[in-house]
């Protein structure tokens, strides 16, 4: 055991290819103290991996990726020892899933414009279960399917990341309500992958309006922007985390990242369990 924690993991709940159960092997097999699971907008898989987690001895940090948007760009806030069995909460997770399903909607319609001859029940089919929740992901593994691009990132290149040609963006809560949902429901909110924004600006604004940390070690954070975060989580008193952003594979590659490959040290998990805990007894 390493005494170090990936806090940013995605499972087959969302837009990841393995079972919860799985992210967690490959959390001990890494050698990791402790794994988040932080799936988009939903809570289903967390369950599963704190049953393998005890069989396994790797500790399980319940966690959501809350999707919202600022200045046209999606912005997503992590939370950490959420309430994950509260039904209040999940129903508020579910409000934000129905964005999700309009966005869906709207990309597809943009790629049969453009002559992409997918539709969404053709997406949908590839995710069992009752919940289904979909995302571009999806989308782009049916493109590949279809022979409309090669690859994951072709479809994102072109068509399905900032600036694609079917990319769109409706409207969603603002990431100063995501902190706020996370917050009052008891847990410890924290920015995801501040690099891909380009927005430093925004960052700083988030932190003054009531963030508890920052995703400093993230694949997408270059060895320039880990000291620009670093510095700035310190000026602020934010909680540094650290994340792969794992997806599982896509081919043969893992995507976004291999679990394991960026992390933080385990005594960041006691500081996010230590404040969860203070906020949830004051609740």
């Amino acid at each position: 055991m390493n005494h170090r924690a990936d806090l940013h993991t995605h499972t087959k709940a969302s837009d990841g290819t393995c079972t919860p159960r799985e992210n967690v092997r490959l959390a001990k097999e890494a050698g990791l103290a402790a794994v988040a699971i932080t799936d988009h907008d939903i809570v289903a898989g967390i369950a599963e991996a704190i049953e393998a987690g005890r069989e396994w001895g790797v500790e399980v940090v319940p966690g959501v990726e809350i999707s919202s948007s600022a200045g046209g760009q999606d912005i997503h806030v992590l939370g950490y020892f959420i309430p994950y069995q509260s039904e209040a909460f999940q129903a508020s997770l579910s409000e934000l899933r129905k964005t999700r399903f309009e966005r869906n909607r709207l990309m597809i319609e943009r790629l049969q414009e453009l002559g992409v001859a997918i539709t969404l029940e053709d997406v949908y089919r590839r995710k069992q279960g009752a919940d289904k929740n979909i995302g571009r992901p999806h989308i782009a593994e049916e493109m590949m399917e279809r022979g409309y691009v090669a690859s994951m990132q072709e479809a994102f290149d072109k068509y399905l990341g900032k600036g694609g040609l079917a990319y769109v963006n409706p409207p969603r809560i603002s990431p100063q309500q995501a902190i706020d949902l996370i917050r009052q429901a008891g847990g410890a909110a924290v920015l995801a992958h501040p690099g891909l924004y380009d927005n430093d600006e925004l960052v700083r604004e988030l932190a003054r309006y009531g963030l508890d940390g920052i995703e400093v070690w993230h694949p997408d954070n270059d060895e320039a922007a880990v000291v620009r975060y670093r510095k700035l989580a310190e000026e602020f008193g934010l909680i540094q985390t650290g994340g792969s952003d794992f997806h599982g594979w896509r081919g043969e590659e893992p995507y976004h990242a291999m679990l394991g490959s960026s992390t933080a040290d385990h005594s960041t998990v006691v500081r996010l369990r230590q404040l969860a805990r203070q906020r949830q007894g004051s609740l």
